[in-house]
């Protein structure tokens, strides 16, 4: 599986480390019930077929990338820079 960084272009999924699902992007609040963090941490979905998740650039621009990728076919259908995410950019 190759995923086009938006600051190196294509690169092997190797140089990449998974973190997981996008719902890591909407971390509990730190004073947020049990139940709260229960579901965060412990109550996903592992779906089939399009999902968005978080990768790690490691070996390359160490950018944070949100990558949309077909977990059926290994397709990656898009990934950009979390930070333009998190500005409103994507």
């Amino acid at each position: 599986m190759r995923i086009i960084c938006p600051l190196c272009g294509a690169r092997d999924r190797r140089e990449f480390t998974y973190l997981g699902h996008e719902a890591y992007l909407h971390r509990p609040a730190a004073d947020a019930p049990p139940e709260a963090w229960d579901e965060y941490l412990h109550l996903r979905d592992n779906p089939a077929g399009p999902t968005r998740d978080l990768w790690y650039h490691e070996m390359g621009c160490a950018a944070w990338l949100l990558v949309e990728r077909n977990t059926v076919t290994h397709e990656v259908l898009s990934a950009v820079l979390v930070h333009d995410v998190a500005e409103g950019g994507a």
